[in-house]
């Protein structure tokens, strides 16, 4: 892998370059491509046309490994280090397994891929993570309160202690080399304010605004850091899939630059 800054530096710089705490997640539904354009044109198209408006891409793995299109996710994540050094990409694969497995899974998501971060499971334990963290200068993103309906199943139990509160803890004690983020839903936000408040200012990967119906204003209540940053606020479907004739970039690109502003005016009147 080609040398990149760190992954948190990445990050820092982009929030401020791009004034934007905005992520657009690249999920290549083949049933929704406009005809005749392929999953990595899309992509490529997405991406160029968003930019200017975004702190991070995030690649979903399963959309390209479904397809057996796996090569388009490395040459996409390299189009992206190419056209655009500033922004880093977070490759979402949710991974989590075994020390020895997840060593291999981090050499996929890093060395394969070429990603800045990647986002893991923590439920194996610390020893499921901790040879992502030997690559200091990457981002080791932990699923700790989803924004999915079922996720309370399991993450808000026990209630004097729950599940979520033990990660966001975990991942504090593991941000050694200060590359650790969190995953905490725009839907919860009661939750996500709780988990700032463990984490300090660790940045904190929010899906969940957009289609899914989070509320940006209460993101920004509950979640950032004491410089008014922290957070990388994803949104995936209401961009991508904004438009749906042969001008879809050029309407990902309105649809980012809006939201991108609302969280801007949001942020800046608080």
């Amino acid at each position: 892998m080609a040398s990149r800054p760190p992954f948190i530096e990445q990050l820092r710089h982009a929030w401020r370059e791009n004034a934007s705490l905005l992520c657009v997640g690249l999920d290549p539904d083949p049933g929704r491509l406009p005809s005749g354009i392929s999953t990595l044109e899309f992509c490529c198209a997405i991406v160029d046309a968003t930019a200017p408006f975004v702190c991070a891409f995030k690649p979903q793995a399963a959309y390209f490994a479904a397809q057996g299109r796996e090569a388009d996710l490395a040459d996409l994540i390299a189009y992206i280090h190419d056209r655009h050094p500033g922004i880093p990409v977070i490759l979402d694969a949710k991974r989590g397994d075994i020390g020895s497995t997840a060593r291999l899974y981090a050499v996929e998501a890093y060395e394969r891929f070429g990603a800045d971060a990647v986002t893991v499971n923590p439920y194996l334990g610390s020893e499921s993570i901790a040879p992502y963290l030997d690559y200091s200068d990457r981002g080791v993103v932990v699923l700790c309160r989803t924004s999915n309906p079922d996720s309370g199943w399991l993450q808000d139990y026990p209630a004097n202690d729950p599940v979520y509160l033990r990660v966001a803890a975990g991942a504090a004690d593991w941000n050694r080399n200060g590359n650790v983020m969190v995953v905490a839903g725009a839907t919860y936000p009661e939750q996500l304010a709780r988990i700032r408040a463990l984490v300090g200012d660790m940045p904190i990967l929010v899906p969940g605004v957009g289609a899914q119906g989070g509320d940006i204003e209460s993101v920004l209540e509950s979640g950032r850091d004491r410089q008014g940053e922290g957070l990388v606020i994803n949104a995936s479907r209401s961009i991508l899939y904004a438009g749906t004739g042969r001008d879809y970039a050029g309407a990902a690109a309105g649809a980012a630059e809006a939201l991108q502003a609302e969280i801007e005016s949001l942020r800046r009147n608080r």
